[in-house]
Protein backbone atom coordinates (compact mmCIF):
# COMPACT_ATOMS: atom_id res chain seq x y z
CA UNK A 1 0.00 0.00 0.00
CA UNK A 2 1.34 3.45 -0.88
CA UNK A 3 0.41 7.09 -0.72
CA UNK A 4 1.40 10.04 -2.90
CA UNK A 5 3.24 12.90 -1.23
CA UNK A 6 4.67 16.20 -2.41
CA UNK A 7 8.43 16.49 -2.76
CA UNK A 8 10.25 19.82 -2.21
CA UNK A 9 10.20 20.31 -6.00
CA UNK A 10 6.45 19.91 -6.16
CA UNK A 11 6.31 16.53 -7.89
CA UNK A 12 4.07 13.70 -6.74
CA UNK A 13 6.04 10.61 -5.77
CA UNK A 14 4.72 7.41 -4.18
CA UNK A 15 5.99 6.78 -0.68
CA UNK A 16 5.54 3.38 0.93
CA UNK A 17 3.67 3.67 4.18
CA UNK A 18 5.90 3.03 7.15
CA UNK A 19 5.12 0.06 9.36
CA UNK A 20 3.78 1.34 12.66
CA UNK A 21 6.08 1.38 15.62
CA UNK A 22 5.07 -1.67 17.70
CA UNK A 23 7.04 -0.47 20.68
CA UNK A 24 9.36 -2.61 22.76
CA UNK A 25 9.90 -3.59 26.39
CA UNK A 26 11.07 -0.70 28.56
CA UNK A 27 14.88 -0.64 28.49
CA UNK A 28 15.84 1.30 31.61
CA UNK A 29 19.56 0.96 30.92
CA UNK A 30 19.08 2.74 27.60
CA UNK A 31 16.87 5.41 29.18
CA UNK A 32 19.25 6.09 32.06
CA UNK A 33 22.23 6.32 29.73
CA UNK A 34 20.59 9.08 27.67
CA UNK A 35 22.52 12.33 27.99
CA UNK A 36 22.20 15.88 26.67
CA UNK A 37 25.17 18.26 26.54
CA UNK A 38 23.21 21.48 26.93
CA UNK A 39 26.00 23.91 26.00
CA UNK A 40 26.93 21.93 22.87
CA UNK A 41 23.27 21.59 21.85
CA UNK A 42 22.67 25.32 22.28
CA UNK A 43 25.79 26.17 20.26
CA UNK A 44 24.64 23.90 17.44
CA UNK A 45 21.14 25.38 17.54
CA UNK A 46 22.47 28.94 17.27
CA UNK A 47 24.25 28.09 14.02
CA UNK A 48 21.18 26.67 12.30
CA UNK A 49 19.46 29.87 11.06
CA UNK A 50 22.61 30.99 9.25
CA UNK A 51 23.88 27.67 7.92
CA UNK A 52 21.19 26.92 5.35
CA UNK A 53 19.75 29.45 2.94
CA UNK A 54 17.50 28.75 -0.04
CA UNK A 55 16.46 31.46 -2.46
CA UNK A 56 14.00 32.17 -5.26
CA UNK A 57 12.43 29.07 -6.85
CA UNK A 58 14.09 26.76 -4.33
CA UNK A 59 12.69 28.74 -1.43
CA UNK A 60 9.20 28.70 -2.94
CA UNK A 61 9.42 24.92 -3.37
CA UNK A 62 10.49 24.43 0.24
CA UNK A 63 7.69 26.70 1.46
CA UNK A 64 5.18 24.65 -0.50
CA UNK A 65 6.67 21.56 1.12
CA UNK A 66 6.19 23.20 4.53
CA UNK A 67 2.49 23.77 3.77
CA UNK A 68 2.03 20.07 3.05
CA UNK A 69 3.43 19.34 6.53
CA UNK A 70 1.20 21.67 8.57
CA UNK A 71 -1.36 20.40 11.07
CA UNK A 72 -3.66 23.39 10.63
CA UNK A 73 -4.88 23.96 14.17
CA UNK A 74 -7.60 25.69 16.13
CA UNK A 75 -7.68 25.00 19.86
CA UNK A 76 -9.57 27.92 21.36
CA UNK A 77 -12.32 27.97 23.92
CA UNK A 78 -14.48 29.98 21.54
CA UNK A 79 -14.21 27.57 18.59
CA UNK A 80 -17.44 27.20 16.64
CA UNK A 81 -18.60 24.92 13.85
CA UNK A 82 -18.31 27.82 11.44
CA UNK A 83 -14.70 28.50 12.38
CA UNK A 84 -13.75 24.84 11.95
CA UNK A 85 -15.52 24.67 8.58
CA UNK A 86 -13.58 27.72 7.42
CA UNK A 87 -10.35 26.19 8.69
CA UNK A 88 -11.12 23.00 6.76
CA UNK A 89 -11.69 25.08 3.63
CA UNK A 90 -8.29 26.68 4.19
CA UNK A 91 -6.70 23.23 4.60
CA UNK A 92 -8.16 22.19 1.23
CA UNK A 93 -7.10 25.46 -0.45
CA UNK A 94 -4.21 26.78 1.68
CA UNK A 95 -2.99 29.32 -0.88
CA UNK A 96 -4.88 31.42 -3.43
CA UNK A 97 -5.59 29.43 -6.58
CA UNK A 98 -3.82 31.92 -8.88
CA UNK A 99 -0.63 31.70 -6.82
CA UNK A 100 -0.68 27.90 -6.82
CA UNK A 101 -1.25 27.90 -10.58
CA UNK A 102 1.72 30.23 -11.08
CA UNK A 103 3.85 27.92 -8.95
CA UNK A 104 2.61 24.75 -10.64
CA UNK A 105 1.36 23.49 -7.28
CA UNK A 106 -2.34 22.92 -7.89
CA UNK A 107 -3.79 20.38 -5.47
CA UNK A 108 -1.54 21.35 -2.58
CA UNK A 109 -3.19 20.83 0.84
CA UNK A 110 -2.09 20.92 4.45
CA UNK A 111 -1.10 17.73 6.25
CA UNK A 112 -4.08 17.61 8.63
CA UNK A 113 -6.57 19.67 10.62
CA UNK A 114 -6.25 19.55 14.42
CA UNK A 115 -9.20 20.34 16.72
CA UNK A 116 -10.74 19.63 20.11
CA UNK A 117 -12.94 16.55 20.48
CA UNK A 118 -16.21 18.50 20.17
CA UNK A 119 -15.22 19.69 16.68
CA UNK A 120 -14.14 16.33 15.22
CA UNK A 121 -17.48 15.57 13.55
CA UNK A 122 -17.61 19.03 11.97
CA UNK A 123 -14.05 18.72 10.66
CA UNK A 124 -14.56 15.17 9.35
CA UNK A 125 -17.69 16.25 7.46
CA UNK A 126 -15.98 19.32 6.01
CA UNK A 127 -12.97 17.30 4.84
CA UNK A 128 -14.86 14.28 3.50
CA UNK A 129 -13.34 12.95 0.29
CA UNK A 130 -10.16 15.05 0.51
CA UNK A 131 -7.87 12.53 2.19
CA UNK A 132 -6.89 15.18 4.75
CA UNK A 133 -6.95 13.52 8.19
CA UNK A 134 -8.47 15.01 11.32
CA UNK A 135 -6.29 15.07 14.41
CA UNK A 136 -7.79 15.56 17.87
CA UNK A 137 -6.10 16.61 21.09
CA UNK A 138 -7.01 14.31 23.93
CA UNK A 139 -6.31 13.02 27.46
CA UNK A 140 -7.23 16.17 29.34
CA UNK A 141 -5.36 18.50 26.97
CA UNK A 142 -3.41 20.65 27.74
CA UNK A 143 -2.58 19.82 31.38
CA UNK A 144 -3.35 16.10 31.26
CA UNK A 145 -4.57 16.08 34.85
CA UNK A 146 -8.14 14.84 34.50
CA UNK A 147 -8.97 11.42 36.02
CA UNK A 148 -6.95 8.75 34.24
CA UNK A 149 -9.89 6.56 33.22
CA UNK A 150 -11.54 9.59 31.64
CA UNK A 151 -8.40 10.35 29.66
CA UNK A 152 -8.41 6.83 28.24
CA UNK A 153 -12.14 7.04 27.51
CA UNK A 154 -11.65 10.37 25.75
CA UNK A 155 -9.26 8.73 23.29
CA UNK A 156 -11.85 6.09 22.44
CA UNK A 157 -14.57 8.70 21.95
CA UNK A 158 -12.37 10.73 19.60
CA UNK A 159 -11.48 7.68 17.51
CA UNK A 160 -15.16 6.74 17.35
CA UNK A 161 -15.98 10.27 16.17
CA UNK A 162 -13.62 9.90 13.22
CA UNK A 163 -10.24 11.23 14.32
CA UNK A 164 -7.42 9.43 12.49
CA UNK A 165 -4.71 10.94 14.68
CA UNK A 166 -4.75 11.51 18.44
CA UNK A 167 -2.45 14.02 20.14
CA UNK A 168 -2.15 12.89 23.76
CA UNK A 169 -0.40 14.66 26.64
CA UNK A 170 1.83 12.79 29.03
CA UNK A 171 1.82 13.18 32.80
CA UNK A 172 4.75 15.53 33.38
CA UNK A 173 5.34 14.48 36.98
CA UNK A 174 6.38 11.00 35.83
CA UNK A 175 9.30 12.64 34.02
CA UNK A 176 10.14 15.09 36.79
CA UNK A 177 10.20 12.24 39.33
CA UNK A 178 12.10 9.86 37.03
CA UNK A 179 9.25 7.35 37.16
CA UNK A 180 9.92 5.88 33.73
CA UNK A 181 7.88 2.74 34.32
CA UNK A 182 4.77 4.82 35.04
CA UNK A 183 5.32 6.92 31.91
CA UNK A 184 5.85 3.79 29.81
CA UNK A 185 2.71 2.11 31.16
CA UNK A 186 0.63 5.25 30.58
CA UNK A 187 1.88 5.73 27.03
CA UNK A 188 1.40 2.05 26.19
CA UNK A 189 -2.23 2.08 27.36
CA UNK A 190 -2.93 5.27 25.46
CA UNK A 191 -1.44 3.77 22.29
CA UNK A 192 -3.66 0.70 22.70
CA UNK A 193 -6.73 2.91 23.21
CA UNK A 194 -5.98 4.65 19.90
CA UNK A 195 -6.38 1.43 17.92
CA UNK A 196 -5.70 2.17 14.25
CA UNK A 197 -5.46 5.92 14.86
CA UNK A 198 -1.90 7.18 15.01
CA UNK A 199 -0.81 8.64 18.32
CA UNK A 200 1.33 11.73 18.86
CA UNK A 201 2.83 11.96 22.34
CA UNK A 202 3.03 15.59 23.51
CA UNK A 203 5.94 15.93 25.93
CA UNK A 204 5.28 19.56 26.97
CA UNK A 205 9.05 20.05 26.91
CA UNK A 206 8.87 23.53 28.43
CA UNK A 207 7.73 21.88 31.67
CA UNK A 208 10.21 18.98 31.83
CA UNK A 209 13.06 20.88 33.44
CA UNK A 210 16.11 19.74 31.45
CA UNK A 211 17.10 18.62 27.98
CA UNK A 212 18.20 15.32 29.51
CA UNK A 213 14.64 14.77 30.71
CA UNK A 214 13.42 15.55 27.20
CA UNK A 215 15.76 12.91 25.75
CA UNK A 216 14.67 10.27 28.25
CA UNK A 217 10.96 11.01 27.91
CA UNK A 218 11.29 10.81 24.11
CA UNK A 219 12.85 7.36 24.33
CA UNK A 220 10.27 6.05 26.80
CA UNK A 221 7.33 7.22 24.68
CA UNK A 222 8.81 5.61 21.58
CA UNK A 223 9.46 2.36 23.45
CA UNK A 224 5.79 2.39 24.49
CA UNK A 225 4.64 2.65 20.86
CA UNK A 226 4.24 6.35 20.04
CA UNK A 227 3.94 7.04 16.30
CA UNK A 228 5.06 10.66 16.75
CA UNK A 229 6.68 12.64 19.51
CA UNK A 230 5.60 16.27 19.76
CA UNK A 231 7.22 19.17 21.59
CA UNK A 232 4.36 21.06 23.12
CA UNK A 233 0.67 21.73 23.53
CA UNK A 234 1.19 25.32 22.42
CA UNK A 235 -0.20 26.42 25.78
CA UNK A 236 3.06 26.35 27.77
CA UNK A 237 5.17 29.46 28.34
CA UNK A 238 7.97 27.82 26.29
CA UNK A 239 7.01 25.71 23.29
CA UNK A 240 9.03 24.42 20.32
CA UNK A 241 12.67 25.49 20.33
CA UNK A 242 15.65 24.43 18.23
CA UNK A 243 17.61 22.92 21.17
CA UNK A 244 14.62 20.81 22.20
CA UNK A 245 14.06 19.79 18.58
CA UNK A 246 17.69 18.74 18.24
CA UNK A 247 17.42 16.52 21.31
CA UNK A 248 14.14 14.92 20.21
CA UNK A 249 15.14 14.19 16.63
CA UNK A 250 18.43 12.68 17.76
CA UNK A 251 16.43 10.40 20.07
CA UNK A 252 14.33 9.48 17.02
CA UNK A 253 17.49 8.73 15.03
CA UNK A 254 18.87 6.61 17.87
CA UNK A 255 15.60 4.68 18.12
CA UNK A 256 15.54 4.06 14.36
CA UNK A 257 19.15 2.85 14.34
CA UNK A 258 18.42 0.38 17.14
CA UNK A 259 14.96 -0.85 16.13
CA UNK A 260 14.51 -0.08 12.41
CA UNK A 261 11.26 1.85 13.06
CA UNK A 262 10.89 5.47 11.99
CA UNK A 263 9.08 7.75 14.46
CA UNK A 264 7.53 11.05 13.41
CA UNK A 265 8.33 14.47 14.86
CA UNK A 266 6.03 17.43 15.42
CA UNK A 267 7.26 20.80 16.69
CA UNK A 268 4.32 22.89 17.90
CA UNK A 269 3.83 26.34 19.35
CA UNK A 270 5.70 29.51 18.44
CA UNK A 271 6.50 28.62 14.82
CA UNK A 272 4.80 31.46 12.98
CA UNK A 273 7.24 32.70 10.31
CA UNK A 274 8.16 31.17 6.98
CA UNK A 275 11.87 31.58 7.72
CA UNK A 276 11.44 29.52 10.90
CA UNK A 277 9.81 26.72 8.92
CA UNK A 278 12.80 26.65 6.56
CA UNK A 279 15.18 26.30 9.51
CA UNK A 280 13.21 23.35 10.90
CA UNK A 281 13.11 21.66 7.50
CA UNK A 282 16.85 22.04 7.06
CA UNK A 283 17.40 20.63 10.57
CA UNK A 284 15.30 17.56 9.76
CA UNK A 285 17.09 17.07 6.43
CA UNK A 286 20.51 17.34 8.11
CA UNK A 287 19.79 15.10 11.09
CA UNK A 288 17.28 12.55 9.80
CA UNK A 289 17.33 12.73 6.00
CA UNK A 290 14.82 13.28 3.22
CA UNK A 291 12.51 10.41 4.21
CA UNK A 292 11.42 12.38 7.28
CA UNK A 293 10.33 15.32 5.10
CA UNK A 294 6.97 13.69 4.38
CA UNK A 295 3.64 14.18 6.17
CA UNK A 296 3.67 10.70 7.71
CA UNK A 297 6.88 11.54 9.60
CA UNK A 298 6.95 15.30 10.11
CA UNK A 299 4.33 17.93 10.93
CA UNK A 300 4.24 21.53 12.07
CA UNK A 301 1.64 22.24 14.73
CA UNK A 302 0.66 25.72 13.63
CA UNK A 303 -1.99 28.15 12.49
CA UNK A 304 -0.48 31.58 11.78
CA UNK A 305 2.51 29.99 10.01
CA UNK A 306 0.41 29.32 6.92
CA UNK A 307 -0.52 32.98 6.54
CA UNK A 308 3.12 34.10 6.50
CA UNK A 309 4.09 31.37 4.03
CA UNK A 310 1.27 32.44 1.70
CA UNK A 311 2.50 36.03 1.97
CA UNK A 312 6.04 34.97 1.02
CA UNK A 313 4.75 32.95 -1.93
CA UNK A 314 2.77 35.94 -3.20
CA UNK A 315 5.96 38.01 -3.05
CA UNK A 316 7.77 35.32 -5.03
CA UNK A 317 5.11 35.34 -7.74
CA UNK A 318 4.32 39.07 -7.93
CA UNK A 319 7.42 40.77 -6.51
CA UNK A 320 5.28 42.61 -3.96
CA UNK A 321 4.52 42.03 -0.30
CA UNK A 322 0.87 42.16 0.69
CA UNK A 323 -0.64 43.05 4.03
CA UNK A 324 -1.00 40.08 6.36
CA UNK A 325 -4.79 40.59 6.64
CA UNK A 326 -5.10 39.59 2.97
CA UNK A 327 -4.14 36.04 3.95
CA UNK A 328 -6.78 35.20 6.48
CA UNK A 329 -6.60 31.82 8.17
CA UNK A 330 -10.26 31.06 7.54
Amino acid sequence: MATSTLTPTGHQLPTALEPRNPGMPLDLDWVRSAQANTSAIERRAKTLPGRRSVKKDYQAAWLCKAISLIDLTTLSGDDTEGRVERLAAKAKQPVRADLLAALGMEGLTTGAVCVYHDMIETAVTALKGTGIPVAAVSTGFPAGLSPYHLRIAEIGESVKAGAEEIDIVITRRHVLQGNWQALYDEMKEMREACGDAHVKAILATGELGTLRNVAKASLVCMMAGADFIKTSTGKESVNATLPVSLVMIRAIRDYYERTGFRIGYKPAGGISKAKDALVYLSLIKDELGDRWLQPDLFRFGASSLLGDIERQLEHHVTGQYSASYRHAMA
